[in-house]
């Protein structure tokens, strides 16, 4: 085999620089060297605090964080509620166990508590009272009907607690108690006509016109029946909220008025949650 003849490259004659300017070369590279260094460590810094602020913001509760705070809702804070304990072998109003839907624990005990804040009405302080407390809640033309049924019904005793909140709104809650829940749902039913399309005909206090709520559906607490209410325009200086909770023996009537307009925030939660504590 013959070998291939390879071109020779003839190297190129290098001028070497004169005079002065021979160092200028390495110093440019020095410079060059020196000014990557320092924006490499700008960014390395910068980079840093920018992942510092982040994490510090990730960490932080939004509330903490100036522009992010969330505004309430106008719920108001109850303190943390528990089912009061049964008398041995007795079942929750709901089960199967318990056809009758009684409510065995002490009715008193089944009252919603004020919220944080508020202070106690001292004649509805979560102890039973006289029929004329709850009849005082409405029209007079419509107490002395409604007083006859009570005393004709089976009733058992009621419970009562209310409340005046900082921003004026007064909240009463009666609880009342029947032998049964046949004469629960009758009052409910024939009394009071809670469940009727147009609404109730025994209207609170002062009250002419009402419209009806509809978060009732939204509760969802099985074996109760939530029938909720407004005082509609026009209307005096306060205006009237309230809503019926039949839950087997038990009728609840939550009212709340308030100057100028009583906030549909608070009402709803305060039913929801009197609603769960019968459930």
């Amino acid at each position: 085999m013959t070998e291939q003849p390879t071109e020779r490259t003839e190297p190129t004659e290098r001028t070497e620089p004169t005079g002065t300017a021979a160092p200028e070369a390495p110093r440019r590279s020095r410079r060059v060297l020196w000014a990557v260094a320092r924006w490499t460590a700008a960014v390395v810094v910068c980079g840093g605090v920018g992942a510092g602020t982040a994490m510090g913001i990730t960490a932080l509760d939004r509330n903490d964080v100036p522009g992010l705070e969330t505004r309430s809702d106008g719920r108001w804070e109850y303190p943390q509620l528990r089912l009061p304990a049964l008398p041995a072998d007795r079942p929750r109003p709901f089960t199967e166990s318990n056809d009758g839907e009684i409510h065995y624990a002490d009715v008193r005990a089944l009252l919603l508590p004020a919220p944080a804040g508020a202070t106690p009405d001292p004649k509805l302080n979560g102890g039973f009272v006289p029929t004329d407390s709850y009849l005082s809640l409405y029209g007079k033309e419509s107490r002395d009907e409604v007083k006859r049924a009570l005393t004709d019904s089976t009733l058992r005793h009621i419970a009562a607690r209310g409340w005046t909140t900082p921003d004026g709104t007064r909240t009463s809650i009666h609880l009342l108690r029947f032998s049964s829940v046949a004469f629960a749902e009758a009052f409910k039913d024939e009394v009071v006509e809670a469940g009727v399309a147009d609404g109730p005909k025994a209207l609170p206090d002062g009250v002419e016109g009402l419209a009806l709520d509809n978060f009732a559906d939204d509760i969802g607490v099985s074996g109760t029946s939530v029938y909720v209410f407004r005082e509609k325009k026009p209307y005096g200086p306060e205006q009237v909220r309230w809503a019926y909770v039949q839950a087997g023996d038990t009728l609840a009537l939550i009212a709340q008025t308030c100057k100028g307009e009583a906030l549909a925030v608070p009402f709803q939660q305060t039913v929801t949650l009197q609603n769960q504590l019968l459930g």
